[in-house]
């Protein structure tokens, strides 16, 4: 998947190994950007312009594994302006899925189609939000209400070669009840059902924790930097 994400031929190559390729119409990050995924020790590198590619080989060969995706060490070595990430990037199988019920006297109802989730995201806040990206979805909407309202959901949103990515969100007042895991569970079970490889990718170590409890593999990280 990332690889058909960077737009021109790539590979991982053996752990601790950097593949840097000119790619300006690379989908790692946004237009214009550095792209980096680092997966299993290895990772790939799509730059905008031969110029950039250059400055990264040259710099990335000094920089130890987990410093790669590190902005603050980039920052060091090189100009960089907006960050987005990094991103933890984690995935389960059918055999490591670790499915988890609600607590007692709620349930998680699949809501097929489009569903909005306005609500839940007014309340959450626009950081919260924005992290989950619930507008993303190309899923059914796996939500617990309460009093008819939506007070957890979890969406995926379907990613190259049949990834599915996954996605949570519970309101403040309804977290650390086990929502989130009931949510992302249903969620997780219903790509699965179509063949499908979830991912769980994000910045919150609370969502990360999550995805750790429904068997999920954390395997790397991505991050995208726009170099000045």
């Amino acid at each position: 998947m990332w690889q058909e994400l960077a737009s021109v031929p790539i590979p991982f190559d053996a752990a601790g190994e950097v593949s840097v390729v000119l790619s300006p119409g690379s989908r790692i990050g946004p237009h214009g950007w550095v792209g980096i995924v680092l997966l299993g020790g290895a990772a790939i590198v799509t730059a905008p312009s031969e110029e950039t590619a250059g400055r990264i080989r040259r710099v990335f060969a000094e920089l130890p594994d987990d410093k790669l995706t590190d902005p603050e060490e980039i920052g060091k070595v090189l100009p960089i302006g907006e960050v987005l990430g990094p991103f933890a990037l984690a995935y389960v199988t059918n055999d490591g899925f670790r499915a988890a019920a609600p607590p007692a006297g709620l349930r998680v109802e699949e809501v097929p189609g489009y569903f909005d989730l306005g609500d839940l995201e007014q309340v959450a806040g626009p950081e919260d939000a924005l992290e989950a990206g619930l507008d993303e979805l190309s899923s059914p909407a796996f939500v617990v209400r309460v009093d008819g309202q939506v007070v957890a959901a979890a969406v995926y949103y379907e990613w190259p070669d049949g990834v599915a990515s996954v996605s949570v969100l519970t309101a403040p007042a309804w977290r650390r009840k086990g929502l989130s895991r009931a949510t992302g569970s249903a969620a997780v079970k219903h790509a699965l059902a179509q063949g499908m490889l979830p991912q769980w990718r994000t910045r919150s170590a609370a969502a990360k924790k999550v995805a750790l409890g429904l068997g999920f593999t954390e395997l790397g990280t991505h991050l995208s930097v726009e170099l000045l």
